[in-house]
């Protein structure tokens, strides 16, 4: 029997048959091994599902074996089902999970899962179908299939219920969180912890229980689950409408009251026509698309001969504002040493005091320790002295954004630095090009745009300048994942992805509120369409007068002829920069966050329109909600064009990790999938028929539509 490197040592076996590819069957002694060998992480695609139906039959009929293990090959037990078979055939083959579960319930010779790496969603599933479980300490094992929108769909549901109790198992289903073989134990979703080589422990258990007088216990055996003191119905009432995966939560706990009141073969019903009807539903699909797009969006080319990943042991950091304290605890997170550099000691102080503010925050909320913080706080050196950030390994400015500002400080970090030191801005709009121009090295200068707040937000937009060095690219994308970012790579021009693509956003916000919709009817809409936020609550936010400096700079390359909404620059002309000045969009009462509807704006508004010739009229929250979705969709197909962004699942990463966009709608490029390009592309030249050359369509959306595609992605 051969297999891939594994936590186990694998011993030439008296018979090799294999049934599949996927699943090989072996026998050593009285223990029959099913060895589950489908890379990366033995996911129970069809033919796996095939291997073990047919490799229990054999064991099961062959006098010579006493008792079956399965395991699985390389670093885990078996990651669940193959994700990229729903929605396909492969999916429905059989024989299905639950045939295979069934075949293992009828067996009177014991079946024992040996768990190592992990027993996720369908794989913990076939461990709960097996007679028992032993599971490495360190081992994961759960049901997460809520975090794509899904129940599990192999009778997670009804087993784990009834084996551990249905408080704890609806916490796991539920949450999606997975546990420690450790904890497993102790919850008794597993029978022993593994002691060293998986295989042998699983021999030396598969002998010991296969001497056991009576029946082997079988989950799905025991009576319905105790539903005493569960509160099924406030449970549901008490998910979040604005929670990614609500609808799978609320399904998960119907799941989990059926255990409690259905025999078992109608509870595995129950669940699988939930499941079904989930699978089909747009919410998981574009869960689904989210997960791999996030486990893509990593991936770059293979590095030329030659060239080598650099180490990032230390970061440099310019700046102790709210972006640079942001900055540098997520470092500090991941245990790298940080040298954060200030001007003035006053400010040195307030970036210190703001970062152990967040730190006491969290810790008052149970989630860090004292200790924790002062280990946090211990890899963070300020300092006053530019050449304390000589030794650094990669040096990220986090000071004005304004271009002579940001050439200023490279051309000091091109004097300052080591050779090849990483040189990084963390610029949101601005030419890396002209930036790394400013050194003798712009092989070392890459964009690091983090999101505020930095310590928080998961996206991390890596953009690539012209000369940046491939090795560059690659340490910064694997920095980012170990900081515990979701990195998107782009390319250079105005605004990258994100703050690109808010442009025509914001640009349809201030023309609606022109045409007569209100600022809370624009926030308002969009937030029941799943936006995190509205764009003008946003602009509040965010400082309106950053956004103002940026039309200002740029308003020399507007053309003179197109629509442009003055609401927004008037607003700024009265002082009115957002929350940090109490009024913006809206009013602010001091202390408050809370945005107030303001008669002063609304005037404003009613002024710009007239102004401009515009008769305002009714505007339906349809349309507010149409024309900001489409404008997003034809400047991400722009982009896509342009090559800004390699994927059009990077602009959906993109915008939800950091601008909001409800995951459950997949990201703007996915949701005009949904919507279907041709309906898209018919929604935008109406519109362009309406409003002119804003909105001419995308000539990438055109072309694709003229092949009959119905999908951004290349092929």
């Amino acid at each position: 029997m051969t297999s891939r490197s594994s936590a186990s040592v694998f011993t030439p076996l008296t018979a090799t048959v294999p049934t599949v590819p996927t699943v090989q069957y072996g026998r050593q002694g009285r223990i029959a091994i099913l060895l589950l060998d489908n890379p990366p992480v033995n996911g129970l695609g069809d033919t796996v599902r095939l291997g073990l139906f047919d490799g229990i039959a054999q064991a099961t009929q062959d006098d010579a074996v006493a008792a079956i293990v399965i395991l699985g090959a390389g670093k885990v037990f078996c990651g669940g089902a193959d994700i990229r078979q729903f929605n396909a055939p492969a999916a429905s083959a059989q024989p299905t999970l639950r045939q295979v579960i069934a075949r293992i319930e009828q067996s009177a010779k014991p079946v024992v899962a040996a768990i190592h790496g992990v027993a996720l969603g369908g794989g913990m599933e076939l461990a709960l179908g097996c007679h028992y479980r032993i599971a490495s300490a360190d081992a994961s094992l759960g049901l997460p299939e809520v975090n794509l929108g899904l129940v599990p769909g192999g009778g997670g549901t009804q087993r784990l219920p009834r084996l551990i109790g249905v408080p704890a198992a609806l916490e796991l289903i539920q949450g999606g969180k997975p546990v420690r073989g450790d904890k497993a134990v102790a919850l008794g979703m597993a029978d022993a912890l593994i002691d060293g080589d998986p295989l042998a422990a699983a021999m030396a258990f598969a002998e010991r229980v296969a001497g056991l007088p009576g029946a082997h216990p079988v989950i799905a055996r025991r009576p319905c689950a105790d539903a005493a003191g569960v509160d099924f119905a406030a449970r549901s009432a008490a998910v979040s409408a604005k929670a990614r995966n609500a609808l799978a939560q609320r399904a998960a706990i119907a799941c989990v009251q059926a255990a409690t009141r259905l025999p078992i073969d109608a509870g595995l019903d129950d669940e699988r026509a939930r499941f079904d009807q989930l699978v089909a539903s747009t919410e998981s699909k574009a869960l689904r698309h989210l997960f791999f797009a996030e486990r893509e969006a990593p991936k770059v080319a293979a590095l030329p001969a030659g060239a080598s990943l650099r180490t990032v042991a230390r970061v440099g950091i310019l700046g102790a504002g709210t972006m640079g304290a942001g900055i540098a605890m997520a470092f500090a997170n991941a245990g790298i040493a940080v040298t954060l550099l200030e001007q003035q000691q006053a400010a040195l102080d307030r970036g210190l005091a703001m970062i152990r503010r967040n730190y006491e925050i969290t810790a008052a909320k149970g989630k860090l320790t004292a200790q924790e913080i002062a280990q946090r706080m211990a890899c963070i050196t300020p300092t006053l002295a530019d050449a304390a950030l000589a030794d650094a390994d990669l040096v990220i400015e986090a000071v004005f954004e304004d271009m002579a500002v940001k050439k200023a400080v490279f051309a000091r970090l091109d004097a300052l630095c080591k050779p090849g030191a990483i040189l990084a801005t963390n610029t949101s709009r601005l030419s890396i090009d002209v930036i790394a121009a400013s050194t003798s090295r712009p092989q070392d200068v890459i964009g690091l745009h983090f999101f505020s707040p930095a310590n928080v937000m998961k996206l991390l937009e890596v953009v690539q300048g012209e000369r940046t060095a491939p090795e560059v690219i690659a340490t910064c994308m694997k920095m980012a994942r170990a900081i515990g970012k979701i990195p998107v790579l782009v390319r250079v021009c105005e605004g990258f992805v994100g703050n690109r693509m808010l442009t025509p956003y914001w640009r349809e916000a201030g023309f609606l509120l022109e045409e007569g919709a209100s600022p809370q009817q624009v926030d308002g809409a969009l937030t029941r369409f799943g936006m995190a936020m509205g764009p003008l609550a946003m602009a509040d936010l965010a400082g309106m007068d950053i956004n103002w400096a940026t039309r200002k700079r740029l308003a020399p390359t507007r053309p003179a002829h197109l629509r442009y909404s003055k609401v927004a620059d008037r607003i700024c002309e009265q002082g009115r920069f957002g929350q940090k000045t109490n009024a913006g969009y809206y009013r602010y009462e001091a202390g408050s966050r809370a945005p107030l509807p303001d008669p002063a704006v609304d005037a404003l508004i009613r002024a710009c329109a007239a102004e401009a010739g515009i008769e305002r009229r009714e505007v339906s929250d349809e349309e507010i909600v149409e024309r900001c979705m489409l404008a997003l969709a034809n400047e991400g197909a722009r982009i896509l064009e342009e090559g800004i962004a390699r994927r059009a699942a990077d602009i959906d990463v993109v915008y939800v990790h950091g601008y909001g966009f409800p995951a459950w709608r997949g990201g703007p490029m996915f949701h005009a999938e949904t919507i279907g390009l041709g309906r898209t592309l018919e929604k935008i030249r109406a519109l362009n028929a309406i409003h002119g050359e804003h909105w001419t369509p995308a000539p990438l959306l055109v072309r694709l539509v003229a092949q009959g595609r119905e999908t951004f992605a290349a092929g």
